[in-house]
């Protein structure tokens, strides 16, 4: 990133591109993150999507159940989305969809055995990648990153969206 800024400088003097400093690095680091966690999903055949959408469903507690509404908010997904996902999910044993005691037109998405089985695992694997990521920065570094990092989400969000 630093020969980059640099050529900026040189060829584009009227630009200052010193926040590419930052964001070209987040950018990276999102790209090498992604990849850590599809390769350490894939050996239990899921991706990053199908963690997205039965993690909200364990947070939930037992008996692990959300309305498919519930679930594209947390995934910030369309309905249309959420559906494909929930079928292919469902296809893989790993949920299941059930009628919705407190609304008739509407249904429930559980985790099955197998899917809080495999959450199991998935969530011990997500924390160890989470921890391998970020080894290299001590605790004041990795203190002060995480208090940037949350101005910035909330500058760009809004200070009422979670940071």
């Amino acid at each position: 990133m630093d020969v980059i800024v640099q050529q900026w400088r040189e060829q584009r003097p009227d630009l200052d591109p010193s926040a590419k400093q930052i964001t070209g690095r987040i950018v990276r680091l999102a790209s090498l993150f992604q990849q850590a966690y599809a390769d350490a999903f894939a050996e239990l055949d899921l991706n990053e999507g199908d963690y997205g959408v039965l993690a909200p469903l364990r947070r939930a507690g037992a008996p692990f159940e959300l309305s498919p509404t519930e679930l594209a908010r947390h995934r910030m997904m369309t309905s249309g989305g959420m559906t494909a996902a929930l079928d292919r999910l469902e296809r893989k044993g790993l949920v299941v969809r059930t009628p919705n005691p407190a609304d008739r037109r509407g249904s429930l998405v559980r985790l099955t055995d197998e899917g809080l089985r495999v959450m199991e695992e998935a969530m011990r694997t997500h924390a160890e990648v989470e921890h391998r990521l970020v080894e290299a920065l001590d605790g004041p570094a990795a203190d002060a990153l995480e208090a940037g990092l949350r101005t910035l989400l909330r500058s760009l969000d809004g200070p009422s969206a979670p940071a």
